[in-house]
């Protein structure tokens, strides 16, 4: 989950490292710090703070680092507490090795002892320090990428390190298992970083490690090696994303963005997949082959947060298009029970980042029973991309704001195409998919005629923000956008938020209903309606504070509540794509108004690469 960045070259290293950071707050944000080589002292001097990048920042205008070669690190807590004691970097005895880490170290509680009896010096809580004082233990007779070697060995879990020494101050290793590390190549100068966005200003020429791999880099050199140390070879890619999409561009926050920036993603995305003369749908990363997919007996999902949302959609979609049984699971649960899959089962794996690692997990476990893989991926050359038989990049950019909004909406528009495109295969009904695919050209546009309507959701946000909790309900593929709203709301405002298919609220949670509880009630056009309706009358007789979601010229919900969101007329089946915005822009608002910090909420992560 913690953010890493490392440099080598001809530049001052501070300058680059707290740039790296700043952009890779979003895995991390409880505590900073960062390490440089000083030339002209031979030593390796640090700085680092409990609290967000910025307070590293402050620090560094009144200490500044010199020297041309550091590591630095932006933390999510597992083991210790957010103090400055367990802020990364962490080193040895003498700090002569000096370690950043992302991932946990699950046999650090076996290690620990040994290395104290051995006479090492512990200054913090963390997991981490452990290979720190393992790489001392095994430097003493070895190179430092032999030493480091040897200590990764050692080691169970998962982990991405990045390493230098005042002794070779000529190299920066880099060493991943289960969690994720690139490694960016330049002129004279080289990177390591946890993602994409920390060092996109300086080079686009980037390599993905891949599992049990490391990277020793000098100025001039990048030398990949498994942990055996066999040397591999290795070709970078160039990654075309545009620096812009990773900054703010006059949006107060990066989340207000990333909402704005649906019609744009979609619209890319269908002129991609689509052709222009006919409804095709073409996915050039898709490689299983045809005949596998047509003797497909059933689906699978597994993701987790919003992921499983999208794929809970993806439930209602495949079914009905392709007539095919789907099961969807939290990839924490798939993983530990027993799977009734096979090789006639397509599991989809949908993730943002791809670093996920429940979802990785239940990955490699329906590998075992022999199913195929397609993952729904935001993230060029992530580990899920890697393991999968087949992969569809979502194309949404880097999503930077914690709570995700452009990519569950791009993972929905994924599972369409991917249903359409299975439907023809499988020799469906063309007249229908053809409908559904000229519907789904018109979505950007209806996308951009809810965010014409920003200032009356904002409006609405605030009147109701006072509210100690909220209930959110939706009906047939409407039921997962009232489970996404719940979860944008509980994200970014802490105010406890639950989402429930609305046919369930008598069954419990109408016991809730008060007058201090709002209560957001998804009802557009559509074949459940009128079931939708007799819930909110349910609500209202019982002076629940109603906010609904309607289609436009809708007259009947005027009378069970003034609170109404309007978003234009849409298809039911692909209405999920246009629900999704007014949820996000009510959480947003409220969350603002609250005055949270919404791009960076509390005890959360982006990238949840730990189980």
């Amino acid at each position: 989950m913690c953010g890493i960045v490392g440099y080598i070259g001809d530049r001052q290293a501070q300058p680059i490292l707290l740039n790296g950071l700043k952009r890779l707050e979003y895995r991390g944000y409880d505590s900073a710090g960062m390490a440089t080589y000083f030339s002209k002292k031979s030593i390796i001097s640090l700085r680092k703070l409990s609290g967000k990048v910025r307070v590293l920042e402050a620090l560094l205008k009144k200490k500044p680092l010199s020297g041309t070669l550091g590591i630095a690190h932006t933390r999510w807590s597992t083991h210790g507490a957010p103090t400055q004691n367990n802020a990364h970097p962490h080193a040895d005895c003498s700090s002569n090795v000096i370690i950043v880490h992302n991932g946990i170290i699950e046999n650090y509680a076996q290690l620990k002892p040994q290395l104290i009896k051995e006479g090492h010096k512990f200054r913090s809580q963390t997991d981490t320090e452990v290979i720190a004082h393992l790489i001392e233990k095994f430097y003493k007779e070895l190179p430092l990428e032999e030493a480091v070697r040897r200590a990764v060995g050692k080691l169970r879990g998962s982990f991405a390190i990045a390493v230098m020494s005042s002794k070779e101050p000529d190299k920066l290793i880099g060493a991943r298992l289960g969690s994720p590390l690139i490694v960016g190549l330049g002129k004279n100068e080289n990177f390591l970083a946890s993602d994409v966005p920390a060092i996109l200003e300086a080079t686009r020429e980037i390599i993905f490690l891949e599992e049990g791999e490391m990277a020793v880099l000098s100025r001039g050199e990048c030398l990949i090696t498994d942990f055996a140390g066999t040397q591999l070879s290795r070709k970078p890619t160039k990654v075309n994303w545009d620096i812009s999409s990773a900054q703010k561009q006059g949006y107060k926050h990066f989340m207000l963005k990333e909402i704005n920036e649906q019609p744009k993603i979609i619209e890319n995305l269908l002129g991609m997949r689509l052709g222009k003369e006919s409804n095709n749908v073409v996915f050039e990363e898709q490689k299983i082959p045809e005949a596998k997919l047509k003797a497909v007996k059933s689906i699978s999902i597994v993701a987790c947060g919003t992921a499983y949302h999208a794929g809970l959609v993806g439930k209602y979609i495949l079914e009905s298009l392709c007539g095919i049984p789907v099961s969807v699971d939290v990839s924490s649960e798939f993983r530990y029970r027993s799977l009734l899959i096979d090789k006639d089962t397509l599991v989809i794996a949908i993730s943002q980042s791809g670093e996920t690692a429940d979802t990785l997990a239940g990955v490699r476990e329906a590998k075992k029973h022999g199913s195929q893989i397609l993952s729904i991926c935001n993230v060029l050359g992530s580990t899920l991309t890697r393991e999968a038989d087949a992969v569809i990049y979502t194309h949404a950019g880097p999503e930077i704001g914690v709570a995700s909004t452009k990519a569950y909406t791009a993972q929905i528009i994924a599972l369409y195409l991917f249903a359409f495109y299975l439907d023809r295969l499988r020799e469906g009904a063309r007249t229908k998919t053809d409908y559904y695919v000229e519907e789904l050209r018109k979505i950007p546009r209806l996308q951009e005629e809810v965010l014409k309507s920003q200032d009356v959701i904002a409006r609405l946000a605030r009147r109701h923000s006072h509210f100690g909790s909220f209930l959110f309900l939706g009906r047939n593929i409407n039921y997962p956008s009232a489970l996404e709203g719940a979860l944008k709301l509980k994200e970014i405002s802490y105010i406890p938020a639950e989402g429930y298919a609305a046919g369930e609220m008598k069954h419990g949670p109408i016991a809730l209903i008060d007058e201090y509880r709002a209560v957001v009630c998804i009802a557009p056009k559509s074949k459940v309606y009128e079931k939708m309706i007799s819930n909110i009358q349910e609500i209202h007789s019982r002076k629940g504070k109603l906010i609904a979601i309607a289609t436009c010229g809708d007259s009947e919900i005027k009378n069970l509540t003034k609170e109404i969101i309007y978003i234009p007329k849409v298809d039911e089946f692909l209405s999920p794509l246009v629900a999704a915005l007014p949820l996000q822009l009510l959480a947003y608002h409220i969350a603002v108004k609250r005055g949270c910090d919404v791009d960076q909420p509390r005890n959360l992560a982006k990238s949840v690469t730990v189980e």
